[in-house]
């Protein structure tokens, strides 16, 4: 990261949760430098305790990101309550975890930040504080106008991008449409190329078993899918598909394919996780600001233990200091 790289914003994610353990976790291991290029985005009690109970010596601030001394600047967001109980489902926790991501989305469009890393949210906490979405990826494509997002899982040996996420099995082959389909190939694609890969090669998973064997069982595969892979390819794009599904994560996992295109939640996460499950890092793609995350919950049973893995969020760190130095296009 050099001094044209803007700043990072990084959202504190539940109070309840283990977000902010692992974001002071993080921090105790940076240099006072690296510590200064980023800015949190939540409340300052919230954070002084979980600084506690990991044992980090930390001070916070509330300001800009950047500056001298040691403490670690905060956007601060006032909720009523604040720290809640932890491991608790509270609708004031979710609160804070909305206003948090909104606070950081605007920084963000402003030009105070170059890119947002999330802590984990709790869905049913932000939809009992009355904001109805199904996580991350919706709420930010909400804010940001987004046409379509789309979330990439990324490790170092492994990376899938989906083409639909948190909707039911059957919602999700519906959505396994050409048009969908096509567009997720082009996310990829173009992700790849912003991060220097000059033709990325891109597979695409099919839905049914064995790619529903030429209609056996199913005809997704050859009348939704094969036809994005066609148009893709016309595009110059390096892909290819659909190929079954149980061979081609171990085919990329090999170094086949720079990334796989999966038709839904499970099917990407799966893998992912067994292979890479803390270093994964969740990206969003089609939104018109950088988003990584984490890619683990709120794991309430944990939150105060002070026990819980900041690995990952180190990771989604470095990732969104690598977007933050690759402009787009």
């Amino acid at each position: 990261m050099n001094a044209e790289t803007p700043p990072v914003a990084v959202t504190c994610g539940d109070p309840a949760g283990v977000g902010p353990e692992v974001i002071c976790k993080a921090l105790a291991d940076m240099t006072e430098r690296d510590r200064s290029t980023l800015l949190l985005v939540g409340s300052i009690p919230v954070l002084e305790r979980a600084a506690r109970v990991v044992g980090a010596r930390l001070a916070f601030r509330e300001g800009a990101a950047g500056g001298t001394g040691n403490a670690v600047a905060v956007h601060h967001i006032e909720v009523d309550g604040m720290p809640i109980p932890f491991g608790v489902l509270d609708p004031r926790g979710g609160e804070l975890a909305y206003r948090a991501i909104v606070e950081a989305v605007e920084l963000t469009r402003a030009g105070r930040v170059g890119g947002i890393v999330t802590a984990p949210i709790n869905k049913e906490a932000l939809n009992a504080a009355g904001h109805h979405f199904d996580g991350h990826t919706g709420l930010l494509a909400h804010l940001t106008g987004a046409a379509a997002s789309f979330m990439l899982l990324a490790s170092e040996r492994l990376a899938a991008i989906h083409v639909s996420t948190h909707v039911s099995l059957s919602d999700a082959i519906a959505r396994a449409a050409t048009p969908r389909v096509l567009a997720t190939i082009r996310a990829g694609h173009a992700h790849y190329r912003r991060l220097g890969v000059a033709s990325p090669r891109i597979a695409v998973a099919g839905l049914n078993p064995h790619c529903g064997e030429h209609g056996l069982f199913g005809r997704e595969d050859i009348d939704a899918i094969a036809p994005a892979v066609d148009a893709a390819r016309a595009e110059g794009i390096a892909v290819e598909g659909p190929i079954p599904a149980d061979t081609v994560f171990y085919r990329a996992y090999g170094g086949e394919f720079d990334l796989v295109v999966a038709q839904y939640h499970d099917q990407g996460h799966i893998p992912m996780k067994l292979v890479a499950f803390e270093t994964t890092v969740n990206v969003s793609l089609g939104l018109p600001i950088d988003r990584t995350s984490v890619d683990h919950g709120t794991a309430f049973d944990l939150a105060g233990t002070g026990r819980a893995g900041h690995v990952n969020m180190h990771a989604a760190l470095s990732y969104a200091r690598r977007l933050a130095a690759s402009p787009r296009n």
